[in-house]
């Protein structure tokens, strides 16, 4: 008879609690699925007397991360601790030193040192197994290293973080702004008490990071993502985009180019029928694009107890069928350095939102700079006055600023970039112009 398989298990936090119930709930099935138990005999913790919804008394508790990691009772290292440095990385790194399988939720870690930990665990023949880093439920990691193993593939993109897509549902549906949207957030716990590394992309940078590198064999690398966030979202781009036909949604989009791979995450406009603009609330979707089938999309939840959990679970379940993949998909010395691709001709061109100041040749002179860059604009929509820009002039001033939104064709970013620089500087708009990339599909 097969040995139970042994897990040890950092971090007892709100994942930590929903894995042990889960492997305790679940027994008879996983063992039945991988051909052997699985078990939880060793955890630790910042605190042992802190009171827990679940019962560890009668598991081991060892006095740090790095002990349990090393500790020969157990077979698999789980670590749910958190962080871009120790005690999660120097606990990982000593189970891999010590030839145990390392399961991880840490995105942030990955994001950072996953070149480095998955040469450790190379060289140990042990597994680095981190499906609940990216996009919790969704089994994202999984379907590229291994499901679409025989495919190349064009394009990855999705919405990697759940607390953006609820601001942006709640201030599309409610009307409301981002300020409120985000207090709200955070008092229901969708958001942190210091919501930026969330609200400014960062957290989806990390994925797409990750994300990525599965795809394109590249090396991790979170500095060469380009990086926009949701806070300059007004409630009127939502509306525009609505009267267009678009959703707004904070995209992570790797797209294979000419150049290399162009890593980016920002707000984009998406097509109203489309699938990724039907995803709402808390909810993670990614899709991929492969050659020879039309994209594939997955959605489910994208963070919580019980999402995380059932991904750390899977992540175990394979170490105890024997199951052993390179955890970028190919093997370190195959993944190719990975650098801040320029970004391409957008086809799907952007959405420019300006506070044009009211005044002759104010529109001849946007539409002449414009021009020099060989922007060519789809439409032009002027908007009734609305809020004074950074307090400024009454709106119902004649004298105050009118928001004007133009629809571009596609073009370059860099263009796009210049031509409004070149309209600052020519001082016809009050105030900084929003900009938001449109896809056509």
């Amino acid at each position: 008879m097969v040995a139970p398989l042994r897990v040890g298990l950092a971090g007892l936090g709100t994942v930590g609690a929903a894995v042990i119930d889960l492997i305790a709930r679940e027994r008879a099935a996983l063992t039945a699925r991988c051909g052997r138990a699985v078990e939880v005999t060793a955890v630790t913790a910042r605190s042992k007397a802190k009171k827990r919804a679940i019962d560890v008394k009668k598991l081991k508790w060892v006095r740090d991360p790095v002990a349990l990691a090393t500790d020969p009772d157990i077979d698999v290292f789980v670590e749910l601790i958190g962080g871009a440095g120790d005690p999660a990385k120097s606990a990982i790194e000593a189970a891999l030193k010590a030839g145990k399988s390392v399961v991880t939720a840490n995105k942030a870690l990955l994001a950072k040192h996953g070149l480095a930990l998955a040469a450790l665990a190379e060289k140990h023949q042990a597994a680095l197994n981190f499906e609940a880093a990216v996009a919790g439920a969704i089994p994202v990691v999984k379907t590229l290293r291994e499901g679409l193993a025989g495919n190349a593939f064009a394009r990855i993109s999705g919405i990697l973080n759940g607390t953006c897509n609820y601001i942006l549902t709640r201030m599309e549906r409610e009307k409301l702004s981002f300020a409120d949207c985000l207090a709200d957030a955070q008092k229901l716990g969708y958001a942190e008490a210091d919501p930026s590394f969330d609200v400014d992309g960062h957290d989806t940078a990390q994925k797409l990071a990750i994300l990525a590198s599965l795809a394109f064999g590249i090396k991790v690398d979170e500095s060469a993502v380009f990086v926009e966030g949701i806070s300059s979202i007004a409630p009127e781009d939502l509306e525009a985009a609505d009267e267009l036909g678009y959703r707004v949604k904070l995209l992570g989009v790797a797209v294979r180019t000419e150049k290399g791979i162009e890593q980016r995450v920002h707000p984009t406009m998406v097509p109203k029928d489309s699938a990724i603009a039907q995803v709402m609330g808390v909810t993670n979707a990614v899709s991929i694009d492969a050659e020879g089938f039309a994209p594939v999309t997955l959605v489910g939840p994208g963070a919580g107890g019980n999402a995380t959990a059932s991904a750390v679970v899977a992540d175990i379940g394979d170490i105890a069928r024997g199951v052993r993949a390179a955890p970028f998909g190919r093997p370190c010395a195959k993944l190719t350095a990975s650098r801040q691709a320029p970004m391409q001709r957008h086809e799907g061109g952007y959405y420019i939102r300006l506070a044009a100041v009211d005044r002759p040749g104010t529109f001849a002179a946007i539409a002449r700079l414009l021009a020099d860059e060989k922007i060519s604009l789809e439409s032009i929509m002027q908007r009734h006055r609305g809020a004074r820009p950074h307090g400024g002039d009454d709106p119902k001033s004649p004298d105050a600023p009118a928001p004007v939104i133009l629809i571009t064709y596609a073009t370059s970013e860099d263009a796009v970039r210049r031509a409004l620089k070149a309209i600052r500087k020519q001082g016809v708009i009050a105030d900084d112009p929003q900009v938001i990339r449109i896809e056509k599909n």
